[in-house]
């Protein structure tokens, strides 16, 4: 399936084509979180999705909104004292690409606007749907 190329982000330019995931299995996800005192994390900050090539994506939410996939490795998590810290850790159940390990990708599926970028990436596997967007300028994932 060709994917029709959205212009890029005028922040944070076009990313990566997500097509080149089809086909591939997703072997491992990362992901990053935001933990300040006891309070639970919200939905991660930012996604790594990586597949049987040992390529891993980057998904995450852009500074003015827009949705950046990129080809870049895990970043080492850090403290922002008395803010918290951002811990960077393979996830167990934490997202629903957890439910997907495993599994190949069947197709890819980008949303945009032409003055702004990509808003949604999902990804179809055998099991069903992961929808990646922003929403108030943080990453959404949910599971069709």
């Amino acid at each position: 399936m060709e994917l029709k190329r959205l212009n890029g982000c005028p922040l944070h330019g076009v990313g990566v084509r997500p097509d080149y995931l089809v086909g591939r299995r997703l072997e491992r996800v990362v992901a990053s979180w935001h933990l300040y005192g006891t309070d639970a994390p919200d939905g991660p900050l930012d996604v790594w999705l990586i597949d049987s090539e040992g390529v891993a994506t980057h998904v995450t939410a852009g500074s003015d909104w827009c949705l950046i996939v990129e080809s870049s490795a895990a970043f080492e998590g850090y403290d922002m004292a008395e803010l918290g810290r951002v811990q960077v850790a393979p996830v167990s159940g934490e997202t629903p690409f957890a439910d997907r390990l495993g599994e190949k990708v069947l197709a890819v599926c980008e949303e945009g606007e032409p003055d702004s970028g990509r808003l949604a990436l999902e990804l179809t596997f055998d099991s069903g749907r992961v929808r990646c967007d922003t929403w108030s300028g943080d990453l959404r994932l949910s599971s069709k």
